[in-house]
């Protein structure tokens, strides 16, 4: 693969560069995955489509090849549509509440994957929150698959379904910049068609690449804007929600935009082991549940075939609140 080729039609700057066509863009990181791509050129690769923004084309071709070499996993028989949770920031400046949103949705009967990294490099990452109640990472994509279907809730590292992936985001420590990658691993589904992908992103401009990528492939999913880059309401204040499926959009949820008449009761640090004292809490009925994260998860229900409409969801979160019974 001539690879100069790739990189001459990508790093011509902003005014010359050039989107590839699908089929390049497949192959093209296909074989970054399968690390075929030398060091010199798959760095210059990483920082060309970094400084040119990918296309809506380009990221399709990246999920394909992707998509060719993820683990899959099955739907647990006679249970609602699994939950995919890609958590792949962490938190600094607040407590990380992912783990919260998965444990809630357990609760319900509703089974969660939660995919993401381990160590969080400063950061407070979901698996660091679930090691606090006990809940260890999965080895292989079989034991997720044997823990979805008795408990309910897997946390996947990345390196366990997409070793490929996993070595691009790994590039970050030595380029100092995020790739296409970053935004890749926030819209897998090992579950292939058959989950609910929680997709976020910070930035206005991956928000829209995002729904426009899971609108052609015709993911069912939510969209919101993202919380420290992980894919939780803000607490504080609820973002704009909207429900993709069979290739369409709706908005379940407008952003709040008004002054709040009350906060919600937040500790002040966000270490692994205070976020989840602080989860116990909520879940015990100690604390209340902030009403962004009840918007969310009545969302979930929703788009997880636990209620005919969201109407009723809510009305299910409002009635059993950290969750009783199961879907």
């Amino acid at each position: 693969m001539n690879y100069a080729h790739f990189i001459r039609e990508l790093g011509r700057g902003s005014e010359g560069a050039r989107d590839l066509a699908l089929d390049e863009a497949r192959q093209l990181f296909g074989a970054m995955l399968d690390g075929g791509v030398p060091e010199l050129e798959l760095g210059a690769v990483a920082i060309a489509l970094r400084l040119k923004g990918e296309s809506v084309d380009e990221m399709l071709g990246f999920f394909a090849a992707a998509s060719e070499r993820l683990a899959a996993l099955q739907r647990p028989a006679g249970r609602p549509r699994p939950v995919v949770l890609p958590s792949y920031n962490g938190a600094r400046r607040g407590i990380n509440l992912t783990p919260l949103l998965a444990l809630l949705l357990q609760r319900y009967g509703v089974p969660v994957l939660v995919h993401g990294l381990i160590e969080g490099y400063g950061r407070v990452t979901s698996a660091q929150v679930f090691r606090e109640f006990g809940l260890l990472p999965c080895l292989s994509a079989s034991q997720a698959q044997h823990t979805l279907d008795g408990d309910g809730l897997a946390f996947l590292p990345l390196s366990a379904i997409s070793p490929g992936l996993n070595t691009l985001l790994a590039l970050r420590s030595r380029l100092g910049l995020r790739n296409s990658a970053h935004s890749l691993v926030k819209m897998l589904d090992p579950f292939k068609g058959e989950g609910v992908l929680v997709a976020a992103a910070t930035h206005p401009d991956y928000l829209a690449l995002m729904r426009e990528v899971m609108g052609a492939l015709g993911m069912r999913g939510l969209l919101l804007r993202a919380t420290e880059g992980e894919p939780y309401a803000n607490p504080k204040r609820r973002p704009r929600i909207e429900y993709l499926h069979d290739g369409a959009g709706d908005v379940l949820f407008e952003a709040e935009h008004d002054s709040l008449k009350t906060l919600p009761s937040l500790p002040e640090s966000c270490d692994a082991k205070t976020a989840a004292d602080w989860t116990r809490k909520v879940l015990a009925g100690e604390i209340g549940l902030p009403s962004p994260i009840a918007n969310q998860l009545a969302c979930c229900l929703f788009a997880a075939g636990c209620a005919d409409d969201l109407n009723q969801a809510k009305a299910i979160v409002a009635v059993e609140g950290p969750g009783k019974a199961a879907c």
